[in-house]
């Protein structure tokens, strides 16, 4: 199933306009708080009318002012996970589950409730309340609810925004199996950069109510322009990698990405298993030659592509390394020294204990 999205609507003094187009998988929407993504998706929900535009799920219309096509909320078959769970709290787990059941037709039923209670793992949990539960469970079952629903679209509205660190990694992984096994598509609304690079399919950056990029997470976030919005410290490319070996002696993991073999701390995946990992840019050194007798164990040939700020305290760089892009920040004064420049052949310098490894755990 695909989603098309091209809307635009005026709140008070902000126009939000977005358009995009993903394929089954997680397309995020970032952006800082009051970039217009809650906005885009109570769009794509019903619940906020555009004022011109279209919305189509796998060919199905739900919104085209030129047709004159709104279908009402109720109609659109739009799964919604909101901040807060919003579960019954006097109904049981259970109940709360089939609650979401109910408003599927039993012709377009395409999940039943025992497999999706395997895919959340919560089990354990039917016979109980929604005040007995911790928010990462509450959570979980709202997602169930949801899902049990069969819908055509899943909305993800920050759902982890009030959940503390321990919690966010305890639900993270089952977001990640619903991406990976029910191929349902998911729009995720997020400002937390984290959540982005290790769910993101297609990224969507939104900024003042306008759609500033769209695209493959990988390309998106090899950009130097979006580098602003992303933050200096989270700023850095997003790659796959595939588990080829494991030194239990030194606790390592080695990995092959098309730019070449990684190393990284061991992390818990076996071999051939993909995985993700996040190099931030302030993880990046530059140098002109192979270099030796250096703690630095990943060592990948680039060529400089882009160079952004060419100014004190620091300079932009985006590398190619064998089509993997890298993004790498070094200070003015070595880029002038180095006599850094676009289509000069360097090394990238990354440290094994630098790498994000996402999805490993």
């Amino acid at each position: 199933m695909a989603i098309e999205v091209d809307v635009e609507r005026r709140l008070g003094d902000v126009r939000i306009q977005a358009r995009f187009a993903g394929e089954p998988g997680i397309t995020v929407l970032f952006g800082h708080s009051g970039a217009g993504k809650s906005s885009v998706v109570n769009m794509i929900s019903g619940l906020l009318k555009p004022d011109r535009g279209r919305i189509a799920v796998d060919g199905r219309v739900l919104f085209d002012d030129r047709r004159r096509i709104n279908l009402p909320a109720r109609k659109r078959r739009v799964g919604y996970i909101f901040q807060e769970s919003r579960l019954f709290p006097h109904l049981k787990v259970r109940r709360n589950l089939l609650y979401g059941r109910r408003f599927a037709p039993r012709q377009e039923r395409y999940v039943n409730p025992d497999r999706i209670v395997d895919l959340l793992g919560i089990g354990h949990l039917l016979d109980r309340r929604p005040p007995m539960l911790s928010g990462g469970e509450r959570q979980r079952v709202a997602i169930g609810r949801a899902l049990l629903a069969s819908p055509s679209l899943l909305l993800m509205d920050e759902p982890l925004a009030s959940l503390d660190a321990a919690r966010k990694n305890e639900i993270l992984p089952y977001i990640e199996r619903l991406r990976d096994e029910l191929k349902v598509p998911i729009v995720y609304v997020s400002h937390q950069f984290e959540e982005v690079s290790r769910l993101a399919d297609m990224l969507v950056v939104m900024e003042n109510g306008r759609l500033a990029a769209a695209g493959p997470l990988g390309e998106i976030m090899g950009r130097l322009d979006l580098a602003s919005i992303a933050g200096r410290e989270e700023a850095g490319t997003v790659i796959e990698a595939r588990v080829i070996g494991h030194d239990r002696e030194f606790q390592l993991t080695h990995l092959q990405c098309a730019a070449g073999e990684l190393v990284v701390p061991r992390v818990a995946k076996p071999e051939q298993a993909t995985v993700r990992v996040h190099i931030h840019a302030l993880d990046v050194a530059i140098a002109l030659e192979p270099p030796r007798g250096l703690s630095i164990r990943n060592v990948l040939p680039a060529r400089i592509e882009e160079i952004g700020r060419e100014t004190i305290p620091y300079a932009e760089l985006r590398l190619n390394a064998a089509g993997v892009p890298l993004i790498a920040y070094v200070t003015g004064k070595a880029a002038h020294e180095l006599d850094l420049r676009v289509g000069r052949e360097v090394y990238a310098l990354i440290k094994s204990v630098a790498i994000d490894r996402h999805g490993a755990e």
